[in-house]
């Protein structure tokens, strides 16, 4: 079953490679969307793909990559859009 998700991680989260770290494990699980830091120093991150390889994305984003400390994580079901080709890192 298809099915997307919007994650807001807050922590120390940015200059630690958390977007890099996101977008290879999403691609391990065949994951389309995007990730981007946001202005408040949290990071946004739009999965879509099979339902079980989402839940596993959301337990990886619980612990990110070596120098990032998770506060929370927060996430809200979208409508599956299909929009996505690949997934994507977003700068600014």
């Amino acid at each position: 079953m298809k099915k997307a998700v919007r994650v807001v991680i807050v922590g120390t989260v940015q200059g630690v490679f958390f977007r890099k770290f996101v977008k290879d494990s999403a691609d391990s699980l065949n994951l389309k969307g995007l990730v981007r830091n946001l202005d408040d120093g949290t990071l946004e991150a739009i999965f879509e793909g099979d339902a079980e390889a989402i839940m596993k994305m959301l337990e990886i984003c619980k612990t990110g990559p070596k120098f990032a400390q998770i506060r929370s994580v927060k996430a809200e079901e979208r409508k599956y859009s299909g929009d996505f080709k690949d997934f994507t890192i977003i700068r600014f």
